[in-house]
């Protein structure tokens, strides 16, 4: 997705476990208003069932499947590859992942590998599993979390805290009484006015990152 006059960071948006949704589309575009140019990876594409599912019936549990299957350094490697295209798509090399869910633990994990600018991610999974790659984050990075999210519990956030803690480059954002999914308006726990909270951290983060590559440049 392109603006007309488009501004960097380029985006890479990185899906939730049911791929590129209603939502992930409509924030796509919401990113494209504020002048940046998008690309949203299919991180499944590979999967026997690549396509976008429903958030509930059958569909779901192909999801659930589907995420458990999926190969995480293969995923970053496509994420890699991703961004190379993005750079050469919006003639920039400053690239900002921002992911949801499964997308949020990539967006953060790719960030290094892929050379990226900085990453935002959203409830991000299981990131406290990665210390190594946690402690090394170069680039900067926006963790956001709700407090009542049942798939990420208070003891993940506390222990990604942590190992970010003493990092200045990164912020993590707690949300009280949001629970996962919270910025997705599609979702039955969406939050309106934390979702917009979060909205305005994301672009201000990317506006922090198009003024420090003026400043390098």
């Amino acid at each position: 997705m392109r603006p007309e006059a488009a501004r960097p960071p380029a985006v890479l948006l990185l899906p939730e476990m049911f791929g590129l949704t209603p939502a992930m589309r409509e924030s796509a575009e919401g990113l494209a208003q504020h002048g940046h140019v998008v690309l949203a990876p299919n991180l499944f594409w590979c999967a026997d069932q690549p396509q976008a599912l429903a958030y509930e019936g059958e569909e779901r549990a192909v999801a659930i499947a589907r995420l458990a299957a999926l190969d995480i350094e293969c995923a970053v490697a496509d994420i890699a590859a991703a961004a190379a295209a993005l750079r050469d798509i919006a003639r920039t090399n400053r690239i900002v992942a921002i992911g949801h869910c499964i997308g949020g633990r990539l967006a953060v994990l790719a960030a290094s590998p892929a050379g990226l600018a900085g990453a935002v991610s959203y409830y991000g999974l299981g990131l406290s599993a990665y210390p190594a790659a946690m402690r090394a984050l170069a680039a900067p990075v926006q963790l956001h979390y709700g407090l009542a999210d049942e798939h990420v519990p208070l003891p993940e956030i506390d222990a990604v805290a942590e190992l970010v803690a003493g990092t200045p480059h990164v912020a993590l954002h707690r949300y009280p009484g949001a629970g996962h999914s919270f910025v997705n308006p599609y979702r039955p726990m969406f939050d309106p006015p934390q979702a917009d909270l979060v909205r305005q951290r994301t672009l201000a983060f990317l506006d922090d990152v198009a003024a420090r590559s003026r400043g390098m440049a």
